[in-house]
């Protein structure tokens, strides 16, 4: 199975559109996993129409809308792997250990909110995710998102990518 992993996408204020690349992607994704701010529901539907499978969630960002239409938890089983998306987890200091308290049944949890790529592993086995933004660095120096691959409940392959400057 394969997913692809974004967040903070802010369409149409920090990018009119998703690069093109990113919709390749997504064509070609068994599992999108969204960790919100999308800002208008515009995105959502052209995501839901060309996603295989989507899991999102609202972000700080979105309004009425887009809350009436996503969960601020999301959570999945894929190919028996234990999957949640949140928006925020807070500051970076004792994330790990907060999260593995909050989300006790999780393997993976994908998070966005910070812009910042993120990959660690709790002391619980809990492995966090954060993949950036495609559309709004902030002060990183790329724009990024992730790919990875799930076979018999495990995550494997867990790629930053880099999207190239338009």
């Amino acid at each position: 199975m394969r997913l692809l992993i974004i967040s903070d996408t802010h369409v149409p204020k920090r990018a009119r559109d998703l690069p093109e690349l990113l919709w390749r992607e997504i064509d070609a994704a068994d599992v999108v996993v969204h960790a919100g701010d999308w800002v208008e529901a515009a995105l959502l539907d052209r995501l839901e129409a060309r996603s295989a499978r989507l899991v999102g969630v609202y972000g700080n960002n979105d309004g009425p809308e887009l809350r009436t239409r996503l969960p601020e938890v999301a959570r999945a089983e894929l190919d028996g792997l234990r999957l949640a998306v949140v928006h925020e987890t807070g500051p970076a200091k004792g994330r790990e250990e907060r999260c593995a308290r909050d989300f006790p049944d999780t393997d993976v949890l994908v998070f966005g909110h910070s812009h910042i790529p993120w990959d660690s592993v709790a002391d619980s086995g809990l492995r966090l995710l954060n993949p950036g933004s495609p559309t709004d660095r902030r002060r990183q120096p790329e724009h990024t998102y992730l790919t990875a691959r799930i076979q018999s409940g495990r995550l494997s392959g867990v790629t930053l990518h880099t999207v190239p400057n338009r």
